[in-house]
């Protein structure tokens, strides 16, 4: 009977600390792909069945687990366009029109496949548990839930390399299963010091034929001041480059 009760003390005091190695992972992840402060150019490209490609550059800045905002640097329709995410709440500010309107994180400021949690992405860990992990040879595949309902996906799959604990593929999916849209992260290139993929692309089946692309510049750690991601803030972004 000992000996079973040392088994069964055994096996529950694994558990919580299998769930926390889960997050500790997913922790790291969040950590490699992107510092927890930084500024980074991007050009967004979306293109469409019949190879029309429409691309947008943004100037990107993050602060810690819930705070994002971006400025549109091109085309020259959308020039001085920003966004600003805090926590689960967005905002788009258009120069000229008045003062920001909330947006929700399945639209899209840019159209194509990527919608505004993917542009203004938080860590992770701050939207996702940690339910399992596995081990798929030289990959970790980590299955996660949301922690509430204001995310924009349910559930996630991550499939990330064990060397680098770097993504090389998210699939993004509703509470039943199913699939919205698969993120492919390639081209691994060195930003001052942070190795990470240079290049974000992103498919969906609910829009067959249609395609997205991420890429990123100039990607470095850099500090800022919690006063810079405020709506009053957002018309002086540009002032930060």
């Amino acid at each position: 009977m000992r000996f079973i009760a040392f088994c069964i003390i055994t096996l529950l005091s694994a558990l919580p600390a299998f769930a926390l190695d889960g997050q500790q992972l997913l922790k790291q992840i969040d950590r490699n792909l992107n510092p927890e402060s930084y500024e980074s150019y991007r050009k967004l490209i979306n293109i469409e069945p019949d190879g029309t490609r429409k691309e947008f550059t943004l100037y990107t800045i993050k602060k810690g687990t819930d705070k994002v905002a971006s400025l549109f640097l091109a085309p020259a329709s959308d020039k001085g366009r920003s966004t600003l995410r805090l926590g689960d709440n967005l905002w788009l500010n258009i120069p000229n029109v008045g003062k920001p309107v909330r947006i929700t994180s399945l639209q899209s400021v840019v159209g194509g496949v990527f919608n505004n949690a993917d542009i203004l992405q938080l860590d992770y860990d701050a939207e996702y548990r940690v339910e399992k992990v596995e081990e798929k040879g030289d990959d970790y595949l980590l299955h996660l839930k949301a922690k509430n309902k204001s995310v924009a996906y349910d559930r996630v799959r991550i499939l990330a390399d064990k060397a680098r604990k770097l993504p090389s593929r998210i699939e993004c999916l509703t509470e039943a299963g199913m699939l919205i849209k698969t993120l492919y992260f390639k081209d691994i290139k060195n930003f001052g010091g942070i190795s990470r993929p240079a290049t974000v692309e992103t498919d969906s089946p609910l829009y067959k034929g249609y395609k997205s692309v991420m890429l990123y510049a100039k990607l470095k750690k850099r500090s800022f001041r919690d006063e810079v991601f405020t709506l009053n803030a957002m018309t002086s972004l540009d002032s930060l480059r």
